[in-house]
C-alpha cells in the first residue's frame, strides 16, 4: 500500500467526529504532506517511537500509540504468563496528549492481561527507569518526546533491567506491532474501570520518596564539607523536574536558591523557551536574567522528561558561559573520582562509562586514579547496559555519561538522570566553594593537569523525506571518500562503526584519529532529523585547542555541505 493508499484509508476508516479526519481534509490538495504523513510507519527502535503529534502512519496519535502498545502487549503475552504478571509501569512528561497516551497505553496492556502501574501524574523519565527494577515488572513505558520541540511526542520502551530495550527486543517488538491491524486488532477498555479491579495500581508518593533516597544516598560531600548558602539559579523549563530537584535541594540542606517562575510549572508548549533542551544555551536565557539578578554561581536546567542537565557557570570575568556535556563530564568525573579517593571508598577494580563521541580527556582522568573508562554506542541503552559486564567482571560502576548532557550517576537508575546530576554538580560547586574555589577554577585546574581539550558538537538539521535521503548521501559520499589529510593533520586511524568494531555493536558512525591528537567523528542523529559532529583537540592551550577544532570543523563542513 504507498501513502495515498494509506491516506484514503484513513479518511474512509476515521469516525466523521474524530478532529485527525478534519486534520486530514485540510491536506488533501497537498501531496508533498500527505507523503510525509504516510511513507511509512512511525519506526519503532531501541528508543521506541518518535514523531510529530498528527494525523497519519508516520505521526504520534491514538492510533500508532494503539498499534505500539498493542504490539508490546503481545510481545509481553508471548514470553509467557510470568512476565504478564510482572507487569508494566508507565510514565508521562507535560505535552500535548501524553496523559492521554499513558492511560490508552495502560488500558491496553490491562486489557492484555497484564498487570499495570502508573502515577499519579508526570514523572521524570530515571524516576520511571527506577522503579522498573523496583517494582520488578517487565517493562516500562514512558510517553515522552523527551527535549524535542513541542511538535513532538514519544513512547519511551524499556525492559526488566531498567534500561532502553536492545536492539534484539525492539526488532521483536517491532515484527508484534507491524502485525498489529490499528483499526480493529487492538484490545482495550475503560482506564477508571481498570483501576477499580485492580489490575491498574496508581502509585503512592512513597515510591517518589525512594527514588530521591537513592539519588541523596549517593552523597560524596556533606554537612559542614559543604558551602550551602551558594546561590543556584535552576529551570525545569515547564517539564517534569520542579517537584523532585526542589525536593532534592530541599533535602540536601541548599538554602539559597531560586526556581525560574515562568519555567517553573509544566507548560506543553513551552512558551517562554521554544526549543526546551538544556544543551542549547538559548534555553538559558531567562535564568541568566534571574541568575544576575540573584547573584547566583550556577545556573542549572533539565529537560521537560528531566534525564538531560545542563549547567551555566562563571567565569574568571563573571559572565555566565555554558560548558558543554563533555566539560560537565569533566568536571563531574573529578569529583567523583577525587572525593572517593580522599574518602578511601575508590575501588580496587573502579570503570567508568562513556560513548564513543565523547571525549577522550576523561579517559586519561579516570586512568590517572587507576579506573578504567570503558567505551560504548551512543545512548544510555548502551551506557548503562555495560553494567552487568562490569558486575560478571568483577569491576565496581562508578559514573557513565554522554556528551549530549546526559549523565548515570548511579547504577540502580540505569539511564541518564537530570536530578541525580544536578545534585551531584550542585554538591560538587557548594564543596568547592567552600575551599575557595568555583566551577570554572576547577575546570580549569583540570585542564591544566590533564590536557587542553576543546570540544564542539554541532550539526545539520535536515528535516523530512529529502533531509533523510540526503543525510544518507552524505554518510555514504564520506565513507567512499575518507580525506588522508585535515587541517595539515595526517589521519592516522579511521574507525567506520558500520559492521561494529571489536565487542562495540553496529552503528553508522565514523571516527577519525589525526596525527596532531586530534578526533572527530560523524553520524546521523537516532532521534532527530539531524547529521551530527564531534571534534575534539588536544593541544598546549585551550586557544590552540579551539583554533585547531574550528579549522577541522570547517574543513570538514565544506566537503560535507558539498554533497547534495
Amino acid at each position: 500500500m504507498d501513502y495515498k493508499e494509506r491516506y484514503n484509508e484513513w479518511l474512509e476508516k476515521l469516525p466523521e467526529s474524530d478532529p485527525l479526519r478534519a486534520e486530514l481534509l485540510e491536506i488533501k490538495d497537498n501531496d508533498t504532506e500527505i507523503e510525509e504523513r504516510f511513507f511509512q510507519n512511525l519506526a519503532f527502535g531501541t528508543a521506541g517511537l518518535r514523531g510529530k503529534v498528527g494525523a497519519g502512519t508516520n505521526r504520534m496519535n491514538f492510533y500508532t500509540v494503539g498499534k505500539a502498545s498493542q504490539g508490546v502487549a503481545d510481545y509481553i503475552v508471548a514470553s509467557g504468563k510470568e512476565n504478564m504478571e510482572k507487569g508494566v509501569i508507565i510514565a508521562h512528561d507535560p505535552r500535548h496528549f501524553s496523559k492521554e497516551f499513558s492511560k490508552l497505553a495502560a488500558s491496553i496492556f490491562a486489557a492484555n492481561g497484564i498487570k499495570v502501574y502508573t502515577f499519579p501524574d508526570l514523572r521524570p523519565t530515571p524516576e520511571l527507569a527506577f522503579m522498573i527494577r523496583r517494582l520488578g515488572t517487565v517493562s516500562g513505558i514512558n510517553i515522552t518526546a523527551s527535549h524535542n520541540p513541542r511538535e513532538y511526542n514519544g513512547y519511551k520502551a524499556y525492559w526488566d533491567d531498567g534500561c532502553q530495550v536492545s536492539s534484539e527486543i525492539a526488532d521483536g517488538m517491532t515484527e508484534k506491532i507491524e502485525a498489529v491491524d490499528m483499526w480493529n486488532g487492538i484490545q482495550k477498555g475503560d482506564f477508571d474501570e481498570f483501576v477499580k479491579e485492580g489490575k491498574i495500581t496508581i502509585l503512592g508518593e512513597e515510591y517518589d520518596r525512594e527514588y530521591l533516597d537513592k539519588i541523596e544516598g549517593m552523597a560524596i560531600h556533606e554537612g559542614d564539607e559543604l558551602d550551602l548558602s551558594i546561590p543556584l539559579v535552576y529551570t525545569p523549563l515547564n517539564g517534569c523536574g520542579s517537584i523532585p530537584f526542589r525536593q532534592m535541594l530541599t533535602d540536601r540542606g541548599f538554602n539559597n536558591w531560586k526556581i525560574v517562575p515562568e519555567q517553573e510549572n509544566p507548560d506543553p508548549d513551552f512558551t517562554t523557551v521554544g526549543y526546551p533542551n538544556p544543551e542549547d544555551p538559548k534555553a538559558f536565557k531567562l535564568s541568566e536574567q534571574y541568575g544576575k539578578e540573584f547573584g547566583a554561581e550556577l545556573l542549572m536546567a533539565t529537560d521537560p522528561d528531566s534525564d538531560r542537565f545542563a549547567i551555566e557557570i562563571r567565569n574568571d570575568k563573571g559572565e555566565y558561559i555554558p560548558l558543554n556535556g563533555n566539560q560537565t563530564g569533566y568536571i563531574l568525573v573529578n569529583y567523583v573520582l577525587e572525593g572517593r579517593k580522599d574518602a578511601g571508598t575508590l575501588p580496587a577494580k573502579g570503570a567508568m562509562v562513556k560513548s564513543i563521541v565523547t571525549s577522550t580527556l576523561s579517559t586519561i582522568m579516570a586512568k590517572a586514579y587507576g579506573v578504567e573508562m570503558f567505551e560504548t554506542l551512543t545512548g544510555f541503552k548502551n551506557i548503562c547496559g555495560k553494567i552487568p559486564y562490569l558486575h560478571e567482571n568483577g569491576y565496581t560502576y562508578l559514573f557513565g555519561y554522554e556528551e549530549s548532557v546526559g549523565y548515570a550517576v548511579c547504577e540502580d537508575i540505569r539511564d541518564k538522570d537530570g536530578i541525580s546530576a544536578g545534585m551531584l554538580v550542585a554538591e560538587a560547586a557548594a564543596y568547592y566553594r567552600k575551599q575557595g574555589k568555583t566551577l570554572w577554577d576547577v575546570l580549569q585546574e583540570i585542564y591544566a593537569k590533564y590536557g587542553f581539550f576543546a570540544e564542539d558538537e554541532p550539526n545539520i538539521v535536515l528535516e523530512g523525506i529529502p533531509g533523510a535521503q540526503r543525510i544518507q548521501r552524505m554518510m555514504k559520499w564520506f565513507r567512499e571518500n575518507i580525506p588522508s589529510e585535515v587541517a595539515g593533520a595526517k589521519v592516522e586511524k579511521v574507525i567506520d562503526y558500520i559492521n561494529g568494531y571489536e565487542d562495540i555493536p553496529a552503528q553508522n558512525a565514523i571516527r577519525l584519529f589525526l596525527d596532531n591528537g586530534s578526533w572527530f567523528a560523524i553520524r546521523p542523529s537516532g532521534t532527530e532529523p539531524k547529521i551530527k559532529f564531534y571534534f575534539y583537540s588536544n593541544r598546549d592551550s585551550r586557544e590552540n585547542a579551539l583554533e585547531t577544532n574550528k579549522k577541522i570543523k570547517e574543513e570538514i563542513f565544506a566537503l560535507i555541505n558539498s554533497v547534495e
